[in-house]
């Protein structure tokens, strides 16, 4: 009787117990689903088409931070603090690896970015040798041409604090050399961190490849996701050219014009 007991105890041990398969040492946890390597960040002060568009002064915002001079390659350049943190665990990483970040852009607000735009609209600003103003009189056709790495102001991703240029803002620094390793190391590493290229090659619309843009996605996808929802060309407006934004469509072709990994 204790035999045919002990029997039928050793079947429903085994029946109870599934086969493990996965090569995990016996009694190791099992992951039930991947975890983001940053849960998505929760703003003090709420997202809305003025944050999007960049009327704030991020000096003066309470998610900001000041970037110490030693990430940076000039003083003054602020971030979201969340998308600062995630950048300092990538630069130490990064920096184990023999790579160096460095931060050439940050944060532009929307004045920023107007003084940018119009120096390249005026001819203030040459852009591949040439004086646009003079060169390229039609306004949707000298919009296009500087839209090829520049942001109409209200429309930009450097608004939003999420985003950073570095290192070099030249393509062919990332071709050879210790760029191309830079570039290399941030394709492999950097969506650890929570950062992804939002314009990287093969889209159909938007800016050219930008190899020294990453976006940090915990917050930008959120973003994006606004500006999908909010944001719309008629409100593109407050600067020199800003009357071509419609016809260029550059909420949809520009601003959610994006790698999709990104979103």
């Amino acid at each position: 009787m204790r035999l045919l007991l002990g029997m039928i105890l050793l079947v429903w041990t085994a029946c109870s117990e599934p086969a493990d398969n996965s090569g995990r040492p016996a009694g190791a946890p099992v992951s039930l689903a991947k975890t983001p390597a940053e849960p998505s960040p929760k703003p003090s002060v709420a997202f809305d088409t003025d944050y999007l568009m960049g009327r704030f002064d991020p000096a003066k915002h309470p998610d900001f931070a000041l970037v110490a001079a030693s990430f940076a390659s000039r003083e003054g350049m602020y971030l979201r603090k969340d998308t600062y943190e995630a950048f300092q665990r990538m630069h130490e990483a990064a920096k184990h690896d023999g790579i160096n970040l460095l931060i050439i852009s940050a944060t532009r607000n929307f004045d920023y970015q107007k003084g940018l735009w119009e120096a390249k609209w005026t001819g203030r600003k040459q852009v591949d040798g040439q004086d646009l103003s003079k060169t390229i009189p039609d306004p949707k056709k000298r919009a296009l041409k500087i839209l090829e790495y520049s942001a109409m102001p209200g429309a930009s991703r450097h608004h939003w604090g999420t985003d950073i240029d570095l290192n070099s803002l030249e393509d062919e620094h990332f071709l050879t050399g210790e760029g191309k390793k830079v570039y290399g190391w941030l394709v492999a590493n950097a969506p650890a961190f929570g950062f992804c290229q939002p314009y990287s090659a093969g889209r159909t619309t938007g800016y050219h490849e930008e190899k020294w843009h990453w976006s940090y996605t915990p917050v930008a996808a959120q973003l994006t996701q606004l500006a999908a929802e909010k944001l719309q060309d008629r409100m593109i407006t407050g600067f020199a050219g800003a009357e071509a934004a419609p016809a260029i469509r550059v909420v949809e072709n520009y601003v959610l014009g994006i790698n999709p990994e990104c979103n």
